[in-house]
């Protein structure tokens, strides 16, 4: 398969929460939990088909005219009040003190931390490598229940209260929407089926290795979990994903049980959710998972590395199936390691979730 040029790129809108749990939360007898499960869904239809309808008008911010790279991040967050315009009201630019709003401090900080990993280890000065200014924008809505990458900037919705709290809680949360604008200004992969999946999974690579940087976590030390903590106390689960362990995230009465498979045995074939982007994701974020360990140490040294070069290279193609990541994965360990011990961890990680390689 040919990479294609993707230097007209195509912003996509990203959530965190699937909408197949919504879906299922919208089906809820309780008028507490399926009310805002449904605004939530038609927010977010609304978003996504606006994002479509401008994809082709959009143009990336214009580079920077100074040869020097930012070594600082330019964070600027707003406030929506609850309302749905974007961005909201200016609350916080970078440098200023932090507010009494813990949701405007704690985006402030994950956004902060993903340029720091970013740069600090791989050298890219913010997501699009010339030091691209972040924007956020925290209670969104009215009992919002997600949060999402436009193409442009992130928003964070405040929960229900009941299933989902606070969506800036959780740092690999953030993470995860800003590294879908890292995957937008490198790989631009298309937002549907295994490539869309790629997308997702990536997303939860990168935010996971924020969550564990920013704690100063091993492999071994981090719990590999996608949104711990964002869960309300009456669900039983403890995350929206698990890379260890995919379909074990949770398995509650009105959320039902995490449909994420481990390996592609259990490969989901679905027309909703572009494709299955959300669930089939969990093949590969537990292959990382599965070399990550592997490797030991810190998981952004050897196994982020990999998966860096893979997704800022230039050779992955914007559809890329899970076998031409997993593929490039390998030629990328080479590259950089050597015909050794890693190269060998890469081929054993994709064949124990049973993407062949070869």
């Amino acid at each position: 398969m040919q990479p294609r040029p993707n230097n007209g790129l195509q912003p996509v809108f990203c959530t965190i929460v699937p909408p197949h749990v919504l879906d299922k939360l919208s089906q809820a007898d309780d008028p507490l939990l399926a009310d805002p499960a449904r605004r939530t869904l038609e927010a977010d239809g609304a978003r996504r088909h606006h994002r479509r309808v401008t994809a082709l008008a959009w143009t990336p911010q214009a580079a920077r005219t100074s040869a020097a790279v930012p070594s600082k991040p330019h964070r600027t967050l707003y406030d929506c009040r609850h309302g749905t315009d974007l961005p909201g009201v200016k609350v916080r630019d970078e440098g200023d003190d932090p507010t009494r709003d813990a949701s405007v401090n704690r985006a402030y900080a994950g956004l902060g931390a993903t340029f720091d990993l970013l740069l600090t280890e791989y050298g890219r000065s913010s997501i699009d490598g010339k030091g691209l200014p972040l924007v956020g924008s925290v209670h969104y809505d009215e009992k919002y229940n997600n949060a999402f990458f436009d193409g442009e900037q992130m928003v964070f919705g405040d929960g229900d209260g009941e299933i989902f709290l606070d969506f800036t809680i959780a740092i690999d949360v953030i993470a995860h929407e800003l590294a879908h604008g890292l995957t937008q200004y490198t790989a631009n992969l298309a937002y549907e089926g295994q490539s869309g999946a790629l997308n997702e999974s990536v997303s939860d690579v990168f935010g996971s290795l924020v969550k564990q940087y920013s704690l100063g976590q091993s492999a071994d030390q981090g719990d590999w979990l996608i949104g711990a903590g964002l869960l309300a106390p009456r669900v039983s689960g403890v995350a929206l994903r698990s890379m260890k362990a995919p379909g074990t995230a949770y398995d509650d009465d009105v959320l039902g049980k995490d449909p994420q498979p481990a390996s592609m045995d259990d490969y989901v074939d679905t027309d909703e959710d572009n494709g299955g982007v959300h669930i089939n994701s969990g093949i590969p974020n537990r292959a990382f998972y599965l070399l990550a360990t592997a490797f030991g140490g810190n998981a952004w040294e050897r196994a982020g590395r990999i998966w860096f070069d893979v997704l800022t290279g230039g050779e992955l193609a914007q559809d890329a199936s899970f076998t031409d990541f997993a593929r490039l994965t390998v030629k990328a360990a080479q590259q950089r390691f050597g015909e050794g011990d890693e190269a060998e961890a890469v081929l054993k990680a994709w064949s124990e979730v049973g993407v062949p390689t070869r």
